[in-house]
């Protein structure tokens, strides 16, 4: 039984997609600490292209980076509450990747721009995640507006 009452979406797995997406998130943020699983740990700094540490030895990170996806993760969670709020996460956040993949392609990798840090490892991840959740944002968002008009 729903816990929102004439919410058919609570049937679907619209919540539950975005909690796992948010607990990749959150994931990926915490073993961008882990030593090992990040490489070159020692030369992590707080932000910008001089950190050279890689998490997995393939997506350039930094501390900010890290942080990023810990509190990406955080959001998603707190949105995973309702269907509205789950639809929202995942266009938003969607959004909010084209325009990393774009800054990605548009900047100088070396230069002091790339202060997140990304690398092309990360820009087609970045590309990967916003096809993906604007894609299941679109989808869900579909089924939220039918059931809402339904009840």
């Amino acid at each position: 039984m729903s816990e929102f009452k004439g919410d058919s979406t609570a049937r679907t797995p619209l919540r539950p997609t975005t909690m796992f997406i948010s607990a990749v998130f959150l994931l990926v943020g915490l073993l961008g600490f882990v030593p090992g699983i990040t490489t070159d740990f020692s030369e992590m700094t707080f932000a910008g292209h001089h950190s050279s540490a890689m998490l997995f030895g393939v997506f350039a990170v930094s501390i900010l980076h890290n942080l990023v996806h810990v509190l990406f993760g955080i959001v998603g969670f707190l949105c995973a509450g309702s269907a509205s709020r789950s639809v929202s996460f995942l266009l938003v956040g969607g959004v909010i990747y084209l325009v990393l993949w774009l800054y990605g392609l548009i900047i100088d990798l070396g230069s002091a721009a790339n202060f997140v840090p990304v690398n092309t490892a990360d820009n087609w991840l970045h590309f990967g995640l916003a096809v993906g959740m604007i894609g299941l944002g679109a989808v869900f968002g579909s089924k939220v507006k039918k059931s809402t008009r339904a009840a």
